[in-house]
């Protein structure tokens, strides 16, 4: 199959074919490494950011545990049956989380027990967390869900990881009203976190990370790496584009204009200035100047032997 573009392309001279095709080389170099990097880039912002996001989820574990083996046992032995929420786990975490969040710097990170019911009414699930829920719900064997999400206008990344009930012991004060502590009833009212199940998946522990700062600086460190390589690119096919007009295109124009000044009539006609450099070279282009110049030489001793036979001819003419 032939291609348009090619056929028009053995109309241009060789200087405009080679200009042609670097400019392709050029820009289709550039569009591939953009691409490249690009996806490099994303991967290695999402990475990150991602790796910020599970330590601190791992973070909130941690406190979690703490709160659950260590704290909630000797605060229930003196509680006297009093309902304290510094023994909730999800209470403790929440609580530490909102402590590093005191940073200006880290006024963006979030950390949420996103519920479809709970006690606390901070901790409802939105609609988005919602869905997130429910799929983990569909998806039992789903351990961790990954993404985006904006809010308020900044990009936030998010992990999600599911939270079931899977102690008895935590539906004392989550089946119905009447079995939870008064306290309990007290503090929070009796329309809220109750119906739970055992095995249930409720909540979704959500870890917010917020997302434009790390991606505005993958954003700036492509721009930077892009210009790197378009300068090298740029002073790659400039360097080039300049020794193919030097050594190829421009010698063969003057053997190009010497061999039409032959072909006219003028057998004595040589290279232009500086055409001697073709003729010391080794290369393809030396060897092609050294041929012609063998050429022209042949080429004039055969006019002149014909010159010289024409002569006798017409000597021999004139003597008889």
């Amino acid at each position: 199959m032939r291609l348009p573009w090619l056929e028009k392309l053995k109309y241009l001279n060789l200087r405009k074919q080679l200009s042609l095709i670097l400019t392709i080389i050029f820009v289709g170099g550039i569009a591939l490494s953009a691409s490249i990097i690009a996806a490099m880039m994303n991967v290695k912002a999402q990475n990150e950011i991602s790796l910020q996001a599970q330590i601190l989820l791992e973070t909130t574990d941690a406190v979690r545990d703490y709160t659950n083996n260590q704290i909630t046992p000797y605060l229930q032995q003196d509680s006297q049956g009093l309902f304290l929420p510094q023994t909730i786990p999800s209470y403790s975490a929440r609580e530490v989380f909102e402590k590093f969040r005191g940073n200006q710097d880290r006024k963006d990170y979030f950390y949420k027990e996103a519920t479809l019911n709970p006690t606390n009414l901070r901790d409802k699930a939105d609609s988005f967390e919602t869905d997130l829920i429910n799929q983990f719900r569909r998806e039992t064997s789903t351990e961790n869900l990954i993404g985006f999400r904006s809010i308020a206008d900044n990009k936030l990344f998010y992990i999600a990881r599911p939270l079931a009930i899977t102690d008895s012991s935590c539906l004392q004060c989550h089946s119905t009203p009447e079995a939870a502590p008064k306290s309990m009833i007290e503090r929070y009212g009796k329309d809220n976190g109750f119906g739970w199940k055992l095995n249930e998946i409720v909540t979704a522990r959500m870890i917010y990370v917020p997302a434009n700062k790390v991606l505005q600086t993958a954003r700036q460190s492509f721009i930077r790496a892009i210009s790197v390589i378009v300068a090298i690119f740029a002073i790659t096919i400039f360097i080039l584009n300049w020794w193919l007009n030097r050594y190829i295109v421009r010698p063969l124009n003057r053997m190009s204009k010497t061999a039409e000044a032959v072909s006219q009539g003028h057998i004595e006609a040589e290279f232009e200035e500086n055409s001697q450099d073709e003729v010391r070279r080794y290369d393809e282009v030396g060897r092609l100047a050294k041929a012609f110049g063998l050429m022209q030489t042949s080429l004039k001793i055969s006019i002149n032997k014909l010159e010289e036979f024409a002569t006798k001819l017409r000597n021999l003419d004139s003597s008889q």
